[in-house]
């Protein structure tokens, strides 16, 4: 049988593949159910922009919650990792950029 160890044995620099692949693919299935909440709040949010947001809500929650992941800690970490946040600050820009207030 395989185990969660097992399958988080597979790392892209130091991440586990399965928990990057874990936490797209479950942004991606509630998606749908964040954009109806958050239309309801009159702010239009595309389904595709909370796959980009993945990324820098999971340090965001992280951060709040007080659970330093390896990812977190290269994050903000000061002397390098800048590939890292790049790839984070990009993410954060591109989701952004199609959220939209509508006025009634």
């Amino acid at each position: 049988m395989i185990t969660l160890e097992y399958l988080r044995h597979f790392r892209l620099f130091e991440y586990a593949i399965f928990d990057l692949a874990v936490s797209f693919l479950g942004m991606a299935l509630i998606a749908p159910l964040l954009s109806k909440l958050f239309l309801k709040m009159n702010i239009s949010v595309p389904k595709i922009n909370w796959v980009l947001l993945t990324l820098p809500l999971g340090i965001a929650v992280h951060l709040l919650v007080g659970r330093i992941t390896p990812m977190t800690a290269n994050f903000l970490d000061f002397h390098g990792h800048v590939i890292l946040k790049l790839v984070i600050l990009i993410s954060l820009l591109l989701g952004i950029r199609g959220i939209e207030i509508i006025k009634k």
